[in-house]
């Protein structure tokens, strides 16, 4: 059963944000990694990179598919994971710990609060099984 921590915000499109301060942490969910497979490579943005909301900002491959990561919010990239380099497989071992892609200083406050909460993201992932 896939986890959805209660104090993450997630996309439609099966990211995750964790806002810290002006900073926002983003990864992929448990239920997307499952999706995936075997992550294989991680392709990260470069720092100092500007970003919209929705804008494709990093990509991930599995041994089944390469899929687009989202932004979840404007502004700038500040940290990547470089860890998934060497072993993008934390993306499946750990995808809300060491399995973070990026972390994007936000260029307006409180954006996070528009995205889905973990109850209206579970339900979008069991209403996709079914």
């Amino acid at each position: 059963m896939a986890e959805f921590p209660p104090e993450l915000r997630y996309l439609k499109s099966h990211e995750w944000a964790k806002q810290q301060g002006d900073v926002v942490v983003v990864g992929i969910s448990d239920h997307a990694q499952d999706a995936l497979g075997d992550v294989v490579y991680v392709e990260l943005p470069e720092l100092e990179a500007e970003c919209q909301a929705g804008d494709e900002i990093a990509v991930v491959e599995s041994v089944k598919a390469a899929s687009d990561i989202y932004a979840p919010v404007a502004g700038t990239i500040v940290e990547v994971n470089a860890m998934l380099e060497d072993s993008p497989e934390l993306v499946n071992e750990a995808p809300y710990a060491n399995g973070w892609f990026l972390k994007i200083k936000m260029s307006d406050s409180a954006p996070v609060e528009g995205l889905l909460t973990a109850v209206q993201y579970q339900a979008l992932c069991e209403a996709e099984e079914h």
